[in-house]
């Protein structure tokens, strides 16, 4: 395992719980559209990342809000992914620096597998944030989820309920 690609995930399963927390914490978060809709995407993206680098079929199930009937669903699919995700760092040896083609651009990208892993958790960190600042307009408090809090804390686990 990459240590640090562990860590980076760890902490990331952990803000995602954290801010699932909070979300569930002010129930008018859940049901705001944008935040709704950006969880979906945060967990898509997950999911297509895993899709990318580990065995696949050959077309990605691009989900849709409609094919969750409810939050609860939603959240374990993001859970799901999640887990899979750490599982696919920790098994990573020498093949973290394998190239792999990225087919959704133009041509296709050709990236390293760790650089991939990297850009699939900013994304998840860059949309964390707005749901952070969607969260506080709407009068709910968002959870600090800074990766050195997360050191400070001793790594914890994610809690998801």
């Amino acid at each position: 395992m990459d240590s640090y690609l562990g860590e980076l995930y760890g902490h990331q399963e952990w803000a995602d719980a954290e801010h699932w927390r909070a979300f569930e914490s002010h129930p008018a978060a859940l049901e705001d559209k944008a935040i709704r809709e950006r969880l979906l995407h945060i967990h898509l993206v997950q999911h297509a990342f895993l899709w990318l680098l580990g065995p696949r079929d050959p077309q990605f199930d691009v989900k849709k809000i409609e094919d969750f009937a409810g939050v609860s669903e939603l959240k374990a699919y993001g859970r799901e992914g999640l887990l899979k995700l750490r599982a696919f760092v920790n098994d990573l040896d020498a093949q973290r620096a394998d190239v792999i083609e990225v087919p959704w651009f133009k041509p296709p990208a050709k990236i390293l597998i760790r650089h991939a892993l990297m850009q699939a958790a900013m994304h998840s960190h860059y949309h964390r944030a707005q749901n952070a600042t969607r969260l506080r307009e709407l009068g709910g408090l968002p959870p600090t989820t800074d990766f050195i809090l997360w050191l400070h804390k001793g790594q914890p686990a994610a809690t998801w309920d």
